[in-house]
């Protein structure tokens, strides 16, 4: 069976550099925590303390996007051909229940590439920062590999 998929020009993937999210906003429920919270076998932290296991949905959603989106944007051959490099998290302060944060968003590298084995994949990194204010308190960086069938 032959792939009727065509592999997006490199010149597609490098100009997604610098696409910024709509943004917005997004308020981390009691709700919500005390669900999370539950789902990583943790207790509840008290003082209205969120889970930092929130920083994997909140940034996304706030910023106005969604996963199906940002496979879109890579044009992801499936759900399958998305490869996890990493999810880099940064805390500059606790997130908090009820607190309503900004979030802004934006594709931070985009490049073409081949491994050693000569598979081809497009590297394509995303960082949301969460504020408060004018005071930034989280970042997420993700950086998936969107592999690339070149049979």
């Amino acid at each position: 069976m032959s792939s009727s998929h065509q592999i997006p020009p490199v010149a597609e993937i490098e100009a997604l550099r610098g696409h910024t999210f709509k943004g917005g906003q997004y308020r981390i429920e009691p709700w919500e925590n005390f669900l999370l919270t539950g789902c990583t076998g943790a207790e509840l932290m008290g003082n209205a303390l969120a889970h930092p296991i929130a920083l994997f949905h909140m940034p996304i959603m706030g910023a106005g996007t969604s996963i199906a989106e940002m496979f879109a944007l890579g044009q992801a051959e499936s759900d399958l051909s998305i490869k996890i490099e990493s999810y880099d998290w940064e805390f500059l302060q606790s997130l908090r229940e009820s607190v309503t944060y900004d979030i802004a968003a934006s594709i931070t590298s985009a490049e073409r590439h081949t491994n050693t084995q000569g598979q081809t994949y497009d590297r394509i990194q995303f960082c949301f920062e969460v504020s408060q204010g004018q005071q930034l308190v989280a970042r997420s960086t993700i950086t998936w590999h969107y592999t690339r069938n070149t049979l």
